[in-house]
């Protein structure tokens, strides 16, 4: 039985009651938003999960990172330090992307370590498992697609992207308008081939179903991958992308009727004064499902920067309804992160939700940030630190300062103005 099967027959849930008290919200709350589909709480059933989520309306905004191997690079360890990293520095979930490698057993190792929910995206191992065999992408099996998505979800992770929504009309939009990017969603991109090679419907699409009652038998959240997303500021919002997103909204109300919780991935790459109403239509068309939205990044100009530019979009975004904001690295669009990207994406991330949990007014978000202020004014150092949202970064930081005067920083000196006031006060 799953969680929503659970609450629905009345029965209670241990799920409920950790996931309420670990967010600090009523336990009636939590379980009226994942009976309306509003919440979701990814949490399979039989993980010992450390540290869990809700994810949704009334929650305060989650932050996930991505991890995983890649075809030129595929050292598991090198992985795993990334998670501690991610999960260190407060990413309230980890993905694993892993396209190199033992993708099963990365994947199994990552699981046994990881304290958070786990997601991840059996297409690639779909896709990874048919080169392996030395064919071409077309010649994946219907079979190939539902089998690693039941393999995913044998390993016990918390919630898969599938990529569902993209149908041949919406691959046809695609290749009969001008898209500056095309595909660039890895998922989405081995997909559409298949489809125009083999002349045939996206098998996840129609065999919908068969992946819903996958996911069910180990009570596993499904991410409705948006196969479409944006990759550059001009593709935000053509009809591809919106066809995609009534598309995923459809699947979600067949999930949910089967009782199997279900949230919707977003863009991607979009120009601010987009944001708010794109966000405004993911839940309109889903049914005030959770978004789960990569950056979203709002220039396309700032290599290297990326993660600042997906903290500008996700403060936005999560103040506009975003639920849950994937990170973006100072190495997107140029290599694989390395552990400090990894910490850089999850502090700016989670700065971002930060910033939008206040302006939504999320119970006790500013407490926070009051604290800091009073530590501040005091110019109580120690205390400072402890609030930060980046402890070790802002003690090496002041170390570097080396004032004369240890109760003021080196900026102002003796003439502090905090320290001023005191004198006035």
């Amino acid at each position: 039985m799953t969680l929503v099967e659970s609450l629905r027959s009345g029965t209670s849930d241990p799920r409920v009651a950790a996931t309420a008290e670990a967010e600090n919200i009523p336990p009636d709350t939590l379980k009226n938003g994942v009976l309306d589909g509003t919440v979701v709480v990814p949490w399979a059933a039989g993980h010992d999960l450390g540290k869990p989520v809700a994810i949704g309306k009334g929650c305060r905004v989650k932050v996930n990172a991505n991890i995983g191997t890649s075809p030129d690079t595929s050292g598991v360890e090198d992985e795993l330090d990334k998670l501690a990293v991610a999960v260190a520095a407060g990413a309230d979930a980890i993905m694993d992307l892993s396209i190199g490698g033992d993708i099963r057993s990365i994947r199994q190792r990552i699981r046994a370590a990881c304290p958070v929910s786990l997601g991840s995206v059996p297409m690639y191992e779909a896709a990874f498992m048919t080169a392996s065999r030395g064919e071409p992408f077309r010649n994946m099996t219907e079979h190939d697609m539902l089998e690693a998505v039941r393999l995913h979800v044998e390993d016990g992770v918390d919630f898969v992207t599938v990529h569902c929504g993209i149908t041949r009309e919406a691959v046809d939009f695609v290749r009969n308008h001008d898209r500056i990017c095309g595909i660039t969603s890895r998922g989405g991109s081995l997909l559409a081939r298949w489809m125009v090679a083999n002349n045939k419907e996206n098998p996840l699409y129609t065999h919908f179903d068969e992946v819903v009652d996958i996911c069910k038998s180990r009570d596993v959240a499904i991410s409705l991958g948006d196969a479409l997303r944006p990759g550059a500021l001009a593709d935000s919002g053509d009809r591809a992308q919106i066809h995609e997103l009534y598309t995923l909204g459809d699947l979600a109300r067949r999930a949910r009727a089967r009782g199997v919780q279900v949230f919707i991935e977003g863009p991607g790459h979009v120009p601010f004064n987009q944001i708010a109403a794109q966000m405004r239509l993911e839940k309109i068309a889903c049914d005030n499902a959770p978004f789960y939205v990569l950056g979203p990044l709002v220039p396309d100009v700032a290599p290297g920067y990326d993660h600042i530019v997906g903290a500008i979009g996700g403060t936005l975004a999560a103040t506009c309804g975003a639920d849950f904001l994937c990170y973006v690295t100072p190495a997107e669009h140029l290599r694989l992160p390395n552990s400090d990207d990894v910490r850089q994406g999850v502090i700016a991330s989670r700065i971002a939700a930060h910033a939008a949990d206040i302006a939504n007014g999320i119970p006790g978000a500013r407490d926070w940030d009051d604290a800091m202020s009073r530590a501040r004014k005091a110019r109580d150092w120690d205390r400072q630190f402890d609030l930060a949202i980046d402890p070790d970064f802002a003690r090496a930081s002041r170390a570097l300062a080396q004032p004369k005067n240890e109760s003021v920083c080196s900026m102002c000196g003796e003439f502090c103005a905090l320290r001023d006031e005191d004198e006035l006060m």
